[in-house]
């Protein structure tokens, strides 16, 4: 049959213009300005939109969307972690405002000038996180950023950005709420080493999960582990970290992929109560 009608010589989208190609997905008549390169032939600008539509975003195993930059959140971390160093060093370092009004310190307390430092027990609750971006000089800082440079891309990329940044965040005041329990109200606590040791609770139980070599990160907790008993180390931070991140690795690797991303969240929130009742009761205790 001739297609030489005016109807079926005209664009669907365009009626007052010639058409004679057929787009390879719907079939209908295109003109030139609607002509959208396709692997075979040439599709309709709504048939690509639909495709579009279609595809399925790629997924790591713990459902987050895999990244054409993997580490940046980490690097990101690793930066702010720096600036503060930096910060802390212009404004009097460890004898300076900064420092003192950031320390995790479970009681009030006043510093060598007098001047009184609002303890978590008083209402200073920001102490149980900014206490993990301060350190005590560069060599704590170096150690720290090191270890995160050396699994914080890998559990990113696992995770993704949005979940890893939740974990970090999560373990580093779950490292402090562990302080707050068991360390001595008036000794100051700092450094990322407790969201650090999440992050080794999170590498842990994802090698589980991916079924990888488990030897060498085992070697490291355990070289770990004994310099947490060295003196004036926060083997209480660094307890609390990991367990939080061992918690919050099972949550995030072993969710059943029908409704993930709800059990996911539901073990986030459960966590963030459990640490919200922690926190509450430490504080009557010592008021």
């Amino acid at each position: 049959m001739s297609e030489s009608s005016s109807v079926e010589q005209r664009c669907y989208r365009h009626p007052d213009r010639e058409a004679y190609i057929r787009c390879q997905r719907c079939e209908r008549l295109i003109c030139p300005d609607c002509m959208r390169d396709a692997s075979v032939g040439f599709q309709c600008p709504s048939c690509i939109a639909e495709g579009a539509n279609s595809v399925r975003t790629p997924r790591t195993i713990a459902g987050g969307i895999v990244s054409a930059r993997p580490g940046v959140a980490t690097f990101t971390i690793i930066g702010v972690n720096v600036v503060v160093f930096l910060l802390t060093l212009a404004w009097g370092g460890t004898r300076g405002t900064l420092f003192d009004g950031g320390a995790m310190i479970a009681q009030t307390a006043q510093d060598a000038s007098g001047n009184v430092l609002t303890g978590v027990s008083d209402g200073g609750y920001w102490r149980l996180l900014t206490a993990a971006f301060l350190h005590s000089g560069a060599g704590h800082l170096i150690f720290n950023m090191f270890t995160l440079v050396l699994f914080g891309p890998m559990v990113e990329q696992i995770l993704g950005v949005r979940r890893f940044v939740a974990a970090y965040l999560t373990t580093a005041i779950g490292s402090s709420v562990f302080v707050y329990w068991l360390s001595p109200p008036l000794t100051p606590t700092i450094g990322a080493s407790g969201a650090v040791f999440g992050v080794l609770g999170l590498t842990l139980v994802l090698l589980i999960r991916t079924g990888n070599d488990l030897r060498g990160l085992l070697v490291l907790l355990a070289i770990n582990a004994f310099y947490s008993l060295r003196p004036g180390i926060s083997w209480e931070g660094h307890l609390g970290g990991f367990v939080v991140g061992v918690v919050l690795g099972a949550v995030l690797a072993y969710a059943p992929r029908e409704n993930r991303t709800t059990w996911q969240v539901g073990g986030f929130v459960v966590v963030w109560v459990a640490m919200l009742i922690a926190v509450l009761l430490r504080t009557a205790q010592l008021s």
